[in-house]
């Protein structure tokens, strides 16, 4: 589990395919050994296990099931992406709860500055649309934030200058792909009332 908050980024050096996955190999300097070999890592958001590490780089397997799902099957070498550790017992969570399980991949439709802030415009297809609400958490790219407002074809996020600053979101642009997992909670709340129907 995580809680959405980015202190660490990565740079993707090397992406190996295989028969029904990839491999990717991750350069960072977030602080991990090999006997942390196994645990999970969100990387852009997306629960990954840890199989290597060696001189900085981190390596994880992706099977098609999750490259379809997320914006990793338009990865590249050479792209940034979030990091961020399973929370441990007793940590502050800051954020929200995050499972590292995305629901679909977001197109950025704009990205404007105004004052100091960003306001990004996403674009989402129509059945995960019906889960968002209004001044509720979700995460993109790993990244714990709100919506501010559900559009026409998605929602808008404002990002303040920090999490502008120490994230990925600095270097997209419009028509970039991003990792969206919806809150699980606002998802479980529908489901039950969607049962009891």
């Amino acid at each position: 589990m995580f809680n959405g908050i980015i202190f660490n980024k990565g740079l993707i050096t090397k992406i190996s395919k295989r028969p029904k996955g990839i491999n990717i190999f991750v350069r960072s300097t977030i602080k991990l050994r090999k006997k942390d070999i196994g645990i999970s890592v969100a990387c852009d958001g997306v629960c990954l296990t840890l199989i290597t590490i060696k001189k900085k780089i981190m390596e994880f397997y992706l099977s098609n099931e999750t490259i379809l799902r997320s914006k990793f099957r338009h990865i590249k070498k050479g792209e940034l992406i979030n990091l961020e550790l399973p929370l441990k017992y007793g940590q502050e969570i800051s954020g929200h709860i995050c499972q590292g399980h995305v629901d679909t991949v977001g197109k950025i439709l704009s990205i404007k500055k105004i004052d100091k802030s960003f306001l990004f415009d996403f674009e989402i297809n129509k059945k995960e649309k019906k889960n968002l609400i209004e001044k509720a958490s979700i995460c993109i790219n790993g990244i714990s934030l709100t919506i501010s407002k559900v559009t026409k074809k998605g929602f808008q996020i404002w990002i303040i200058p920090h999490t502008f600053k120490e994230t990925n979101l600095s270097k997209l642009k419009r028509g970039n792909f991003v990792n969206i997992e919806i809150d699980i909670l606002s998802k479980y709340v529908k489901n039950f009332f969607y049962e009891k129907k």
